[in-house]
């Protein structure tokens, strides 16, 4: 019976290790005390589990991410990214409490912006350093 059922699955998912991998799974899951979507039939749980896959009562998709799950370590939850100017002006205003020893309030840093002109007009004013024998 157990031949029948797996040539009845190759339609539902193409490659046959896959298959294995998801009936495997699935029989683990139902030795494991998860409820069967068809009758039993005496059949054990591999052959519960090919049937199911079979008969489309559980979805190939959603039995490879129930096995992907299980198999991960660690889950890795996308968060947001804090924005970098923040960080920089909560390390900064940090930073000057301790130095001032005052945590009361820390005072907020500010920045200054410039302008691409502006900093092109400072680098060419730049004058450039002397030569030294030392050197």
């Amino acid at each position: 019976m157990a031949r029948v059922t797996v040539e009845d699955c190759i339609d539902k998912v193409d490659n046959r290790f896959e298959l294995v991998l998801l009936a495997s799974h699935r029989a683990r899951l139902i030795s494991q005390g998860a409820s069967i979507t068809i009758d039993r039939d005496n059949d054990k749980n591999p052959v519960v589990a090919l049937r199911e896959i079979a008969d489309e009562t559980l979805s190939p998709g959603d039995l490879k991410e129930d096995l992907i799950h299980s198999l991960q370590k660690h889950v890795e939850i996308d968060e947001p990214e804090p924005d970098p100017s923040s960080l920089i002006a909560n390390d900064a205003a940090a930073v000057f409490a301790e130095q001032s020893g005052d945590d009361d309030q820390p005072e907020v840093v500010t920045f200054d912006r410039m302008s691409e002109e502006e900093l092109l007009a400072g680098i060419e004013g730049l004058v450039p350093p002397e030569k030294s024998d030392d050197y």
